[in-house]
């Protein structure tokens, strides 16, 4: 979890303010330290018993501090404090479970999380073999992202005195695992509720049950107390997050407010080092209606893949202000988006693992038939290209403090598709221009090209701003799909060069690779003729094709050439060795050495395309 460089106002004799700022804290953050102290907490039969442990653990976070003498802090160090007293709470108690008296009762009912995956559940296993302080590594690891010294200091105060051996436990879980923890079954705020014993209970026994369930949830004043003889006695959920956000106003001086050179000082680039921007961002009520609304747990919109709650860190000011007289807020808790806008409410996007590009811009408000962005500090100039207009130069986009003017929307019929082209001032890169779409999410996705392969092994993505790269995604860029939030990379590969039958010059095959935000994607596959002003469509799928996981393509298409005759197209990538098309007019199947086949008299019906590499993997074209 990346640290704010900037800090709170400066520290004030507190008395019952630090306690409402402790408090404060943990209800933004309670999702995540809940899933720390069930991360750290034994796995066995009754899962259920876990979950109210963690609860317990974390809602104790509070007790046992003399919080009206301390003095006020910075909100990631209270956060900090109450993480280590999570980590604390949960060591003894899978070294020394407590009496069944001192959980949550819930009677009649039994609790548990959700099952999950099967990624889920290998993660589980691996971890019920860690020792306690060894779970407890991996979750400051994977969960918290620190770092090895901040593990192991950590570890420290929260009493192992091993912490070089916790470390080395965690290093040995698979790291195909480590996205199983993000799965609901390490989230004990995602509660599974079920019967305990239906056949054995009378009917109105179930009823007394389900009663005192209620009662137990709508204790939620006095559950987060801070006194240290005081049980838990709820169990928060979206909802119970919303009435508590809800019953009191919140304080937007929990929001992080980065210097405005952080981002000079910074080895990573990405929504963390942005600088807090706009008109109102001093207006409390406008901060306290956006904070609000996103700790009330239940977004407006949600982009594909991510996931709903309140912020799961203290929140980072992006922006507050107006736009185009519409009031709009933007906040970042290390992991997502949210924008919020009066009127239209909150949208979550997803943002991890966002770099120098694709945390380069973020939507601030859409207009009629236009947008405004908001464009990251490091970003020294910016102006407008028109994708389908390669050879038309790009002009400057106005901006000021750092929103740009309005820019045009992409057209449905495919007719207009402007782009931002960005150049990143020369301390992050030198001469490092890129491109970035809208696809109608609330960051921009970042186009790429990868020209045709000429030996060796595969190039990564280069940026989409040389003369080839644009001519291709002129060209091509009509045989996607339509634009759809969630899209965070765009990248056209050629694939193969065909020479073309009685001199009709030479034919290029691509591959458009969309990269979502959520992990997921989808691949395109375009057949490039000379002298045609757009490209084929041959086939497309969702999947990993044309990406760093699949380096292999094939593609088909049928050509009606110059001197009449009709012509089978097909093609494939470097790593293809053989060819063989079968159909109901015969055979081929040869050695390709510039990876094509041109076929005379193709079969009437769709053809049987495969390629294979010299291993024998059978590479197949793209539905």
């Amino acid at each position: 979890m990346d640290r704010p460089t900037l800090r709170r106002a400066a520290p004030a004799p507190a008395g019952r303010a630090v306690q409402s700022d402790a408090e404060e804290v943990l209800v933004v953050n309670y999702r995540r330290l809940a899933r720390i102290a069930y991360l750290v907490l034994p796995a066995g039969s009754d899962r259920g018993r876990r979950l109210l442990l963690a609860h317990a653990v974390t809602q104790r976070a509070l007790a046992g501090r003399p919080w009206h003498s301390a003095r006020r802090g910075p909100a990631e160090e209270l956060y900090g404090l109450l993480r280590e007293r999570v980590v604390r709470g949960a060591l003894t108690a899978a070294r020394r479970p407590p009496r069944p008296q001192t959980l949550p009762q819930v009677w009649g009912l039994r609790l548990t999380t959700a099952d999950g995956g099967g990624e889920a559940l290998a993660l589980d296993r691996a971890l019920a073999r860690l020792s306690p302080s060894g779970r407890a590594a991996y979750a400051l690891r994977v969960v918290e992202g620190l770092q090895t010294a901040e593990v192991s200091s950590l570890l420290v105060r929260a009493g192992e005195s091993r912490p070089a051996r916790a470390r080395r436990e965690a290093a040995a879980v698979p790291a195909d695992l480590a996205d199983g923890w993000e799965e609901e079954r390490f989230d004990p705020c995602t509660v599974r509720v079920q019967p305990g014993d239906l056949i054995r209970r009378r009917r109105a026994a179930r009823l007394t049950g389900a009663a005192a369930l209620l009662v137990s949830l709508l204790a939620v004043a006095a559950a987060v107390t801070g006194e240290a003889q005081a049980p838990a006695t709820r169990l928060p959920s979206s909802d119970s997050a919303a009435h508590h956000a809800t019953a009191r106003i919140p304080d937007p001086s929990v929001l992080v407010r980065v210097d405005p050179d952080a981002w000079t000082r910074s080895a990573r680039l990405d929504h963390g080092v942005w600088p807090a921007r706009g008109d109102r961002t001093t207006d409390t009520a406008l901060l306290a209606r956006a904070l609000g609304t996103w700790r009330s747990g239940t977004a407006a919109h949600l982009e594909p893949g991510t996931p709903d709650g309140p912020p799961a860190a203290p929140p980072h000011l992006l922006y507050a202000g107006t736009v185009d007289g519409t009031p709009v807020v933007l906040l970042y808790d290390g992991t997502r988006i949210a924008h919020w806008a009066d009127g239209a409410g909150l949208t979550l996007a997803r943002a991890d693992d966002a770099d120098v590009t694709t945390a380069a811009a973020l939507t601030l408000h859409r207009g009629d038939g236009t947008v405004r962005y908001l464009l990251a500090p490091w970003v020294d100039t910016a102006e407008l290209r028109e994708l389908r207009e390669p050879d038309r130069p790009a002009r400057e986009l106005d901006r000021r403090d750092g929103v740009t003017g309005p820019v045009p929307l992409p057209s449905g019929d495919c007719g207009r598709q402007p782009v931002l082209q960005l150049r990143s001032a020369p301390t992050v890169a030198e001469k490092h221009a890129f491109l970035l779409a809208d696809t109608g999410g609330l960051a921009p996705a970042h186009l790429t090209y990868l020209p045709p392969p000429s030996a060796g092994i595969a190039r990564t993505p280069r940026e989409a701003t040389g003369a080839d790269a644009l001519t291709t995604w002129a060209r091509s860029v009509c045989t996607l799909p339509a634009p759809v939030p969630g899209v965070k990379s765009l990248n056209a590969w050629a694939f193969a060069e065909q020479p073309l039958p009685a001199r009709a010059g030479t034919a290029a095959w691509v591959c458009l690779r969309t990269d979502r935000w959520n992990g997921t994607g989808a691949a395109t596959t375009a057949l490039l003729l000379p002298g045609a002003p757009e490209a084929v469509r041959t086939g497309a799928a969702e999947g990993r094709a044309c990406s760093r996981f699949d380096q292999d393509a094939v593609a088909w298409s049928r050509w009606h050439a110059p001197d009449g005759r009709d012509l089978l197209l097909v093609a494939s990538s470097r790593r293809i060795t053989r060819l063989t098309v079968h159909g109901d007019a015969g055979l081929a199947d040869r050695t390709a050495a510039d990876h094509t086949l041109a076929l005379d008299r193709p079969p009437t019906g769709r053809p049987d395309v495969e390629g294979a590499r010299e291993d024998g993997t059978v590479v197949r074209p793209l539905p």
